[in-house]
């Protein structure tokens, strides 16, 4: 795990008419009374009927955020997988060219399109072909040798969201809301404008090179700083109100929480209004940008294992900030892909299988009749590792399909030696990833049918089906004892207490002993 660097610069940079505050507020510039006046209308105009202080138009503001700021420091002595991208964009590989175009981990743009332009009419054709659908192949007649190289690189490339402003307004409205619920709905909209920003691009960030998305999230938080700045000198009595929303944003969104605070010591400066704060001193993308370069400083120098790597990686991305309900702005991104490092350094199907079998055998030597008994930690803590192979098994499936045959091979080696437990885990990876892979066939106009990805072993499938609490894999477990898949086993053991416990042990202790 990375360590965290100390904060070491301001988030930009002084401007005429900018003051710095003392170190003791920790705070980040502040607009200065005595900022030129040639940027203001005439004065501040104070409705009589209403006594609101009125901000006159601005035409500028200091900008909250610099990317390269962002980031903990990334040196390294030699950027090799730049010279491994052009000799993959040589090759003949096309799923390996295609994640090598994907990531763009390279200084020139137009590295892709001039490597591909100058190889021969054939490949390119293959290439082009191998990334078209059967009804599509009667396009590769109609197009020039250019327009195909286009079309492989319009085929390669991620495509990041449509850029979209801030859009979350503090409004007269929301003045009955409870701060924690302000606080929420603008981690919300952070969270939001965060979802847009690719893995890819993240990753190139991460590395240094230019993230236009990035930029543009962090334009949005200094719109998010102007829209509450314009409101609280419209509104000065709401400034106290938002010092307690700036309480619950703490630990949230750390973009938001630092536009916020930026607000209420600017607002500080015009009303006197003294309010502790707390202002954020953390590199904003390190939880993410951290462990992306580790993956970079720690891995052996092989561009197309770390590109396999990051396409895992970015399937648990979508899980864990894209399609979350609230984003952890804190914990580091998880960049552990154990499976998938035993997975590439296996030589055969049948090798992997044997790799897991070792792995679970020590596992479940630890279980005792009483751990089960009570489900103890080290039961949960099986079933937990189960969960997490299967996620495993549906996150490569996902990310790399070729990987599919592989697994169902290394399903059938598990079966065979009675090693249900990565057995059932590997299998439950392959069926989800057979769900969303599944396609939706119109029959007519009034029906469709949908149709799921064939990749379960039909002759295997039986033994995953949850009827009668697995009762088939139970009839096999008990006829073929060995490593067991414990989550069927823990219910029963709960439903007949001891004659099943023991029944357990005596076929669990034939595997393992």
């Amino acid at each position: 795990m990375y360590s965290a660097s100390p904060y070491e610069e301001a988030a930009f940079e002084p401007s005429p008419g900018m003051i710095t505050t003392s170190s003791d507020n920790s705070s980040h510039l502040l607009s200065s009374t005595e900022t030129d006046m040639s940027q203001y209308q005439p004065g501040y105009a104070v409705g009589e009927a209403s006594s609101v202080t009125y901000m006159p138009e601005q035409s500028s503001y200091p900008s909250l955020f610099r990317s390269d700021a962002e980031l903990p420091p990334f040196f390294v002595p030699y950027r090799w997988w730049e010279d491994e991208a052009t000799t993959v964009l040589w090759a003949f590989d096309v799923q390996e060219i295609k994640r090598v175009i994907r990531y763009g981990l390279f200084r020139d743009p137009n590295l892709p399109r001039t490597s591909l332009q100058s190889r021969n009419a054939t490949t390119i054709d293959t290439f082009l072909l191998s990334l078209l659908e059967p009804h599509e192949r009667f396009l590769l007649a109609n197009l020039s040798h250019i327009q195909k190289v286009e079309e492989i690189l319009r085929r390669s490339t991620i495509s990041s969201p449509p850029s979209v402003p801030w859009s979350w307004l503090p409004s007269q409205k929301d003045r009955d809301l409870d701060p924690r619920a302000l606080a929420r709905d603008i981690d919300a909209e952070s969270h939001l404008h965060f979802k847009r920003i690719s893995f890819e691009e993240l990753v190139r960030y991460s590395l240094g090179y230019p993230a236009a998305s990035v930029d543009w999230f962090l334009q949005q938080h200094t719109a998010f700083y102007i829209h509450l700045l314009n409101y609280l000198n419209a509104f000065p009595e709401e400034a106290a109100r938002y010092t307690e929303v700036e309480r619950h944003l703490r630990g949230r969104s750390p973009f938001a929480h630092r536009a916020l605070v930026q607000c209420l010591l600017t607002m500080q400066s015009q009303t006197g209004l003294d309010v502790p704060l707390v202002s954020s001193q953390t590199l904003a993308f390190e939880f993410i940008a951290g462990p992306i370069q580790n993956l970079f400083q720690d891995s052996p120098p092989s561009l197309t294992s770390i590109l396999k790597i990051l396409s895992v990686l970015g399937v648990r991305f979508q899980q864990a900030y894209v399609h979350a309900r609230e984003m952890n702005w804190v914990q580091p991104f998880n960049t552990s892909v154990l499976f998938l490092d035993d997975l590439l350094a296996s030589t055969s199907a049948v090798d992997f299988a044997r790799t897991l079998t070792n792995i679970d055998e020590g596992q479940f030597s630890e279980l005792t009749p009483s751990s089960v008994a009570e489900e103890s930690p080290v039961a949960m803590r099986l079933i937990e590792e189960w969960e997490l192979l299967s996620t495993a098994a549906w996150e490569c499936c996902s990310a790399l399909p070729d990987l599919v045959p592989y697994l169902q091979e290394c399903a059938e080696a598990l079966l065979a030696t009675r090693n249900y437990h990565s057995f059932t885990a590997v299998l439950n990876g392959l069926q989800k990833y057979g769900i969303t892979a599944l396609t939706i066939t119109n029959t007519n106009s009034a029906t469709s049918t949908v149709s799921l990805n064939p990749v379960l072993p039909p002759n295997l499938v039986y033994l995953l089906n949850p009827l009668r609490n697995y009762a088939a894999y139970r009839r096999q477990f008990q006829e073929f004892p060995g490593i067991p898949f414990l989550f069927p086993h823990l219910r029963e053991i709960k439903q007949h207490g001891e004659p099943a416990l023991r029944q357990f042990f005596n076929n669990l202790q034939i595997r393992t002993r």
